[in-house]
């Protein structure tokens, strides 16, 4: 699943008519990089949900047979939160551990390293999560989350960043009702307590695309990087 239905507000004015995951850097919008490195690692089969100016991100991407995937749409109207858009979109997800990342960053992060994490999950109904936590950027140093071992914490030393990109099991969010709104940091917090999150540390590209001016650099790099 890829998450798209926020409202982009610190992107404005670039967002108050395009949604965020459409805004383009190197010639692509930025979910475009993300479908691509789905479908490298072999996941064909996404839901995108959306809010903001969403029909677009439904027009821009149709059924994803550009990119080679295809693509089921969760139309959430106005944003639900991010546990609220997982929990609409579950039908479309089906019953077994899912990938769940955002469509508004920019990463080269390789999703096959989750295929393992996927299966493990599958195969036990304790293994609720597995989050992947980033360096601290500079406008987030205190982190969200620590590492003890392959177990995800909320308190620890050397806290990192939660990327956005997880695997959950549909069974995090219990008892949440389809089209609420209700936030995701306190199940995965719940989860941790009970040693249900594992979690891993990736040391390569992640960026929150954040401000106008992040994204202004990410696609002058790009550029660059296909002129080279």
């Amino acid at each position: 699943m890829i998450l798209a239905a926020g409202l982009g507000e610190r992107m404005r004015p670039l967002t108050e008519h395009t949604p965020k995951p459409l805004l383009k850097a190197g010639g692509k919008p930025l979910i475009g990089w993300q479908i691509e490195r789905l479908k490298r690692a072999g996941f064909e089969r996404l839901v995108v949900n959306h809010a903001h100016l969403g029909l677009q991100i439904e027009r821009d991407l149709g059924d994803g047979a550009a990119y080679g995937v295809t693509i089921a749409y969760s139309d959430e109207g106005l944003p639900l939160e991010t546990a609220g858009g997982i929990v609409t979109a579950l039908p479309l997800l089906g019953t077994g551990p899912f990938v769940v990342t955002n469509g508004d960053v920019y990463t080269e992060f390789d999703y096959a390293r989750l295929l393992p994490v996927l299966q493990g999950m599958a195969g036990n109904p304790e293994h609720l999560a597995h989050v992947v936590l980033v360096d601290n950027p500079p406008h987030h140093p205190q982190g969200d989350f620590a590492l003890d071992g392959s177990k995800a914490r909320q308190d620890g030393a050397g806290k990192l960043t939660f990327s956005g990109v997880a695997c959950y099991r549909p069974e995090l969010f219990a008892g949440i009702a389809p089209r609420t709104k209700a936030a995701l940091a306190p199940l995965l917090r719940q989860a941790m307590a009970r040693g249900q999150v594992s979690g891993e540390h990736f040391t390569g590209r992640w960026e929150d695309i954040g401000t106008p001016e992040r994204l202004a650099a990410l696609d002058r790099e790009l550029e660059l990087r296909h002129v080279a």
